[in-house]
């Protein structure tokens, strides 16, 4: 699960008590935990050891610098998805054996960028794609690796935002085309076709949409067999889901139990991409009460920290546990709104939620994913600061934006004294 829990009444991360960072840090606030991050690394890497794969954290998930140097130096790969990821990876020392690059647009300046940083493959997801960097790779005079991301048309029980693995989404080639480019690969003289790619979705509890993908893929690859194509990578992307609410999603354990023999049988190396499930339950956001406002229908908490910092409420109505930093056995119907000026900008809604006052804290749980690596500055407000907690120490791994950084690359030009 996690480490924040509850000492005396009061919310812990590990052995540091919140409120403190709170009251240090300022608000809103995220915290993670180094020992949730690493442990659940940890967790894929023991139940998957049979078949030694390659765990490439998804960066869009969290790519705070500090939680990608901490995976990076247990031995995890990366999984990219623009130029500016793979800035990071290589500001967090990746080696570029570890670095797979997905994207449905990749720009020629980021592919330019990945190739001649030696990635270990580009994840591509279309025909175009595939002849634009076998142009780029012989402008380079380089042969690069690509492995073919396949749609292999799984129905998954997800939002439907974030469900990729159905022919209606724009992710990946169908089998039959993918099967048509491969049969034509020699004629892409600077690529190295060398495997195959799927990734269905995120959030995804149950096991069964995993099978049937991997199943369908294991036969394509027996007809490419046939064909006298051979492999060296299957990449089976991400998305493990986690408890965020009532969810009851299976282990890590359970979860290879169920596809390690169709992985063995494909006699191919073995790539993985989860992101949530490593850093999703890792990370809360810690906001303060501004004000309790009651109207005629409902009462309203609101709080510090809003749409901004925390998107998946409004875009996904996401659900995250709101827990007091100082718990209570009283409780209130709420709905938790923060102070965007959107109608859309809440964190729970309808919710039973400690009865708390003026300047008392909440934690919106299970935060590390998808939360900061989707923040803006939305009404002009800096982004927030980032703490990680190591047993009993807590240090900055982001500074809060001030006002000087919302504007420091905007420009008032000169040409606007001549109109």
């Amino acid at each position: 699960m996690h480490d924040f829990r509850y000492k005396n009444n009061k919310l812990y991360c590990e052995n540091v008590r919140v409120e403190d960072l709170a009251k240090k840090f300022g608000t809103p606030l995220y915290v993670y935990s180094y020992h949730t991050l690493v442990d659940h690394y940890l967790k894929l890497q023991s139940a998957f050891s049979e078949i030694k794969p390659l765990i490439c954290y998804s960066v869009k998930a969290n790519s705070n610098l500090s939680i990608l140097k901490a995976l990076v130096a247990k031995g995890a790969g990366l999984d990219i998805v623009s130029g500016g990821e793979l800035f990071r990876a290589k500001k967090v020392g990746c080696p570029a054996a570890r670095i797979v690059y997905a994207s449905v647009g990749k720009t020629n300046q980021e592919i330019r960028a990945a190739i001649s940083s030696g990635i270990l493959f580009f994840n591509v997801e279309s025909l175009p794609e595939l002849e634009n960097i076998n142009r780029i790779a012989a402008s380079l005079d380089k042969i690069t690796r690509v492995a073919i991301r396949i749609n292999p048309d799984v129905e998954v029980k997800t939002h439907k935002y974030i469900m990729t693995g159905k022919l209606t989404n724009k992710f990946g080639i169908d089998l039959e085309s993918a099967y048509k480019i491969l049969l034509l690969r020699a004629k892409f003289r600077n690529l190295n076709i060398c495997g195959l790619h799927i990734h269905i979705g995120s959030q995804i509890t149950e096991s069964e949409p995993f099978v049937e993908a991997i199943k369908k893929v294991s036969v394509f690859i027996q007809r490419l067999k046939a064909k006298g194509i051979s492999l060296e990578y299957l990449n089976i992307g991400g998305g493990l889901g986690i408890i965020y609410d009532r969810e009851a999603p299976q282990t890590a354990q359970i979860y290879a139990s169920q596809i390690i023999p169709l992985l063995k049988n494909t006699g191919l190396k073995i790539i993985m991409e989860p992101g949530r499930f490593i850093v999703g339950n890792a990370g809360i956001l810690v906001v303060k009460v501004l004000y309790v406002k009651r109207t005629l229908q409902k009462k309203f908490i609101i709080v510090d920290g809003g749409m901004n910092d925390l998107v998946r409420p409004a875009l996904y109505s996401a659900f995250h546990n709101i827990w007091p930093l100082n718990k209570t056995a009283k409780c209130e119907k709420a709905d938790l709104v923060g102070p965007i000026c959107e109608s859309g900008d809440f964190l729970a809604k309808e919710r039973s939620i400690a009865k708390v006052k003026e300047g008392d804290y909440l934690a919106v749980m299970s935060a590390g994913a998808y939360g900061f690596s989707m923040a803006s500055n939305y009404n002009s407000r800096g982004r927030a600061a980032e703490v990680m907690v190591s047993g009993s120490k807590a240090f900055q791994i982001r500074k809060r934006e001030i006002p000087a950084d919302l504007v420091r690359k905007e420009v008032i030009s000169g040409e606007l004294k001549k109109l």
